[in-house]
């Protein structure tokens, strides 16, 4: 996509690109670390890049008719590999995001109603109500330094709460965020045997991780059961998610979930949906503060609007830009891997059975041969009547398994965003100390900055 820019645009931060070789126990070290840091400057520039790894053949693709042949087309020739499923299964269980074949398409199946943009419409007003009351918990730390990535992770953790259960998460926040942390800093970071053992052979991290999974459960299950203690009046719409995912049904089966199905399901969309939407706006006001000019358009945008419905949040244009370019950037989901069951032909990429096959976020959207400038903050490209390629952009995935809560995570980004820039000026307190991201489950800061905001 050619961009024409007026000024010259920022480069925000990154990690610098790894050296052309590097040793296996190196890689294998630096992954733990920030798996972003381990491509080369190959990784940005070459369609395909083939490679050894744990005694396997993987390959990058950064080819959009190679990645629709894998995530669309022979989709279900591709599963999860062991050391996803081993990160993953312990805080998701056999939930959506993981479930492989006929479990899958009866969630996907299932929850499908539950995710409609009539569905997202009716939850806004959760979301605004929540919005409001940041606002104002800013509003009265104006002037003050302040971890707004920390306010983006319990604001988007209340609407989680608020959306799935309709109450709010002041007694249990702090618990759920506390399971969130101790999980990512050290249970959901693969460790060396999690990536050499196959899944049937527990790794030591796996007990840990299975004495973690039990704890998680009976905290989820105790959630569920504090919402089902609200009821429902026969005959009322749904009032949140929980009502529609508890009452939801296979069109062709007739079956419901059962209750350690909706636990799993439960836990899958509120972390999935509050950490990625959490990480998405933190970096989206990051930007926004080392680039006033544009943070000013988004202001200018919403001036006078009262963004309260989904017709508000559509005509926010620009927020819906920003948002874009953010996850182009720092897309929140870096690395989607995969494991061939069977031999097959991506796009005259030859594939034999086992072998990894990557398609990163993080290196597609930074790719030079598919994008104009591609390291710059430029949200105006989304702006563009000509949109990139539906393979070569990949925020919530693509094909079958394009993530089910991506219009309502779009949703609460752009309001959230357009809502807090409307209101405040933000800056960085310190702008001499950059933030780098690191790929560990998530896009993550290297650290948390302080913002100073001012009412505009």
């Amino acid at each position: 996509m050619n961009i024409a820019s007026v000024r010259r645009p920022i480069i925000p931060p990154a990690p610098p690109r790894a050296p052309d070789e590097m040793s296996f126990f190196a890689r294998v070290a630096v992954i733990r670390r920030n798996m972003i840091a381990t491509w080369g400057q190959r990784a940005y520039e070459e369609d395909v890049i083939k490679g050894r790894f744990f005694f396997r053949n993987s390959f990058i693709l950064n080819q959009p008719d190679a990645i629709r042949h894998v995530l669309l087309s022979n989709y279900e020739n591709y599963t999860r590999t062991p050391a996803g499923i081993r990160v993953l299964r312990p805080v998701l269980g056999d939930g959506l995001l993981i479930a492989e074949g006929h479990s899958w398409t009866f969630q996907r199946r299932t929850l499908a109603p539950a995710f409609t943009p009539r569905a997202t419409a009716n939850l806004v007003p959760h979301m605004t109500a929540v919005l409001d009351e940041t606002i104002a918990k800013l509003d009265a730390r104006a002037g003050e330094d302040i971890d707004l990535r920390e306010v983006m992770q319990r604001m988007t953790l209340e609407i989680a709460g608020r959306t799935m259960f309709s109450f709010g998460m002041e007694r249990h926040g702090a618990t759920l965020r506390n399971f969130i942390m101790e999980y990512a800093a050290r249970l959901g970071r693969p460790y060396f045997l999690d990536m050499l053992l196959p899944v049937s052979w527990p790794s030591p991290m796996d007990f840990a991780r299975a004495r973690f999974r039990k704890r998680w459960t009976e905290f989820v299950a105790m959630l569920i059961a504090e919402r089902r203690a609200m009821g429902k009046k026969d005959g009322a719409p749904p009032r949140d998610l929980f009502d529609l995912m508890d009452a939801a049904r296979d069109p062709e089966t007739g079956m419901g979930f059962s209750d350690e199905q909706l636990v799993d399901e439960v836990a899958t969309m509120i972390l999935a949906g509050h950490e990625t939407t959490a990480t998405a706006l933190f970096w989206a006001l990051y930007l926004l503060a080392l680039d006033p000019e544009t943070q000013e358009e988004v202001a200018s945008e919403t001036r006078g609007e009262h963004l309260d419905s989904m017709t508000d949040i559509d005509r926010q244009k620009f927020a819906r830009a920003v948002i874009e370019e953010t996850m182009r950037l720092y897309p929140p989901a870096f690395l989607v891997a995969r494991a061939a069951r069977d031999k097959d032909n991506a796009a005259g990429v030859e594939i034999a059975k086992g072998d990894i096959i990557m398609i990163a976020p993080w290196l597609l959207h930074r790719h030079e041969k598919l994008w104009d400038q591609p390291n710059a903050f430029i949200p105006k490209r989304f702006l563009s009547n000509e949109a990139p390629d539906r393979f070569a952009y990949l925020p919530f995935g693509a094909g079958p398994r394009v993530c089910i809560g991506a219009p309502f995570a779009q949703a609460e980004s752009v309001l959230a965003l357009a809502r807090l820039i409307g209101a405040f000026r933000v800056e960085l307190a310190d702008p001499s100390n950059p933030v780098i991201p690191l790929g560990v489950v998530t896009t993550q800061p290297d650290h948390s900055p302080m913002f100073r905001i001012t009412r505009r």
